[in-house]
């Protein structure tokens, strides 16, 4: 173990190094990153851009007191080692050791939850306001990088943070990068306020110098900054924040950890609202890692970063699309490699759209085109597609706009635990009219719903896992369910995708079904169905206003007994989705014993 690494267990330990000892334990924290995620997968050129900014805020601020809240949270690693969680990182994304995020559960230096965009700035001004009312002291300083200032929610936050005033400090980690690169107006903005880096690093040279000059030194330096400000304004013209009532400072090296802690030792007790823009470099230390960010977002366990072998299927079946109908689009939220469009994007790029952390408006946008005749593909993670629920509810489904959402990373999804669980899309999509949802249980079947999408002419959702766990059935997709087992016990379950159909097959005798259609339900399929009959359904997402729900509530009025496998009504915050599916009764075993208890009781 690092020297220094195990003289760290809490804030107050790193407060006792010196400036100068900060970059060799900055170096050693870089180091054990690299170490324990090649191990255990997680968050990795994030992590490593934000290892000297992470350090520098706990040398100045007194964290838990001072409430530090890291957007997103996939850069908070340095942040957990820190805060007396070192142990615990060699644990990283399992339940044993921490979470991949900032969990209030897990820590009271973590003072929020996080896992989502675009959240720290209101978050932190919730904060901060609480504390104005209670009257209490502590500083709210909200880490927000230049990915996720593209969300709406952000700017909605700073909109009401200038224009009150409280005391708050917003870090700008400004690395060019979301998770595919940045894209936008704002992303040029930064880019222009990037140009005066290096003027700014000169200055900062200058003026440390000038602050060891005798008598007058510090005086001067104090003009100097002022002059800074002027010149800054003369070649940069009007600048957003200044004229959004936040105080703008910078921009400054993410990178020098002696420059940063002057800087926000300076800050600290500003009078109002200020953002402090640093510039990082994503995957800073490990040359193949800065060189290549997007690909080492997320490492799985083997060192790898591979594109999910589902969304690899999506991309090429889009191409395929796109080269048949002009009218096929394809739109990503920063997400162009993790849902498969990095070939679309270079094979038609005039119809491929990354609109940037903004799943709200690709969702709106998608129905404009879809009201002027284009085709557009939505390829998104379910636990993002969240966010645009009200967009996919008015503006796609009121009037029935023919948009499709490819709703990736569908069902249980291990390691980045509770905020990012997929387990939610058939309930919140299933209750909007209009809306048709298809689950399908193989590759082949996946390329034939898209098929069947380009032409269906309504909104549709195709929810599907990182990667399938079943060769799939032999019938082509239609909207009728498909038997892919045959049993003469009047018992059917009723799987709905590739692991639920895997699970019920291995269960027992049974009619085993493809419930590839989850709304409309196959109603001529559950008419057929004899009295006196079982009818289990299984699927990978959460039971209340689920799919069985709605085979049960179609069947309420029949001879026939219903049970429903499914997650509970509650937050599953395992890591692990083995020990999810068991927990939620998703194994063949359970399913076998559902069938006996049902079965015995109809005697």
């Amino acid at each position: 173990m690092a020297k220094l690494l195990e003289q760290v267990n809490s804030p107050e330990d790193l407060k006792r190094l010196s400036i100068e000892e900060l970059s060799e334990y900055a170096a050693e924290v870089r180091e054990y990153i690299v170490r324990t995620v090649k191990k255990r997968g997680g968050h990795l050129a994030s992590n490593l851009g934000a290892v000297e900014l992470t350090i520098a805020l706990h040398y100045v601020f007194d964290s838990p007191a001072d409430k530090l809240v890291f957007d997103v949270g996939h850069q908070s690693y340095t942040h957990k080692i820190i805060t007396g969680r070192r142990e615990a990182f060699e644990g990283l994304r399992t339940d044993e050791g921490v979470s991949g995020f900032p969990s209030a559960a897990e820590s009271e230096h973590d003072p929020f939850t996080m896992g989502h965009s675009s959240t720290s700035l209101s978050v932190g001004l919730g904060l901060v306001r609480a504390r104005e009312i209670k009257g209490e002291k502590y500083h709210v300083v909200s880490v927000i990088g230049d990915g996720a200032f593209t969300g709406g929610m952000a700017f909605e936050a700073l909109n009401d943070i200038g224009a009150h005033h409280e005391r708050m400090l917003i870090v700008l980690n400004d690395n060019k990068m979301s998770i595919s690169r940045n894209v936008g107006a704002l992303s040029e903005y930064l880019a222009r306020l990037r140009l005066s880096k290096r003027y700014a690093f000169a200055k900062s040279n200058v003026r440390k110098g000038l602050e060891a000059l005798p008598f007058f030194g510090d005086e001067i330096a104090k003009v100097l900054d002022k002059a800074k400000e002027s010149v800054k304004f003369s070649i940069l013209g009007d600048q957003i924040f200044e004229n959004l009532g936040v105080k703008y400072f910078g921009p400054f090296d993410g990178h020098d950890i002696g420059e940063i802690v002057r800087v926000l030792r300076r800050l600290k007790n500003y009078d109002g609202p200020a953002l402090l823009h640093l510039i990082t470099r994503k995957g800073n230390g490990e040359p193949e890692v800065a060189k290549n960010p997007d690909r080492y977002h997320g490492v799985s366990p083997e060192g790898g970063a591979g594109t999910p072998s589902c969304a690899s299927v999506v991309g090429e079946k889009l191409c395929e699309l796109a080269g048949r109908d002009e009218r096929v689009v394809a739109v990503t939220a920063a997400m162009s490699m993790g849902t498969g469009l990095k070939t679309f994007s270079e094979r038609y790029p005039s119809r491929y759209f990354d609109v940037g952390i903004a799943e709200e408006h690709a969702a709106t946008m998608c129905a404009g085109l879809a009201a002027a005749g284009m085709k557009p593909f939505f390829a998104v993670y379910s636990s993002f597609l969240q966010r645009a629920f009200d967009q996919v509810l008015h503006d796609v489904c009121i009037d029935s706009r023919p948009v499709t959402f490819l709703v990736d990373h569908a069902g249980t999804v291990g390691g980045d635990g509770v905020t990012h669980q997929g387990l939610f899309d058939i309930a919140y999509l299933s209750m909007i009219p209009n809306m048709t949802v298809l689950q399908p249980s193989c590759e082949r079947e996946l390329k034939e719903m898209m098929d069947f999408a380009a032409d269906f002419g309504g909104p549709l959702a195709i929810r599907y896992p990182k990667s399938f766990a079943f060769s799939g059935g032999t019938a082509p997709f239609s909207l009728d369910w498909e038997t892919v087992a045959r049993s003469d016990e009047r018992v059917y379950i009723l799987a709905a995708g590739d692991r639920a159909i895997s699970l019920s097959l291995a269960a027992g005798d049974a009619n085993v079904i493809n419930a590839r259609v989850l709304k409309p339900l196959d109603t001529a399929f559950l008419d057929a169905i004899p009295d006196r009959s079982v009818v289990v359904t299984v699927e990978e997402g959460i039971l209340r206003g689920g799919f069985g729900e709605s085979v049960a509530a179609y069947l309420a009025e029949r001879d026939v007994t219903v049970r429903t496998i499914g997650f509970p009504d509650r937050f599953m915050r395992s890591t692990s989705e083995k020990k999810m599916r068991s927990m939620a009764g998703l194994t063949a075993e359970n399913i076998a014993a559902v069938i006996k208890n049902a079965r015995r009781k109809r005697v």
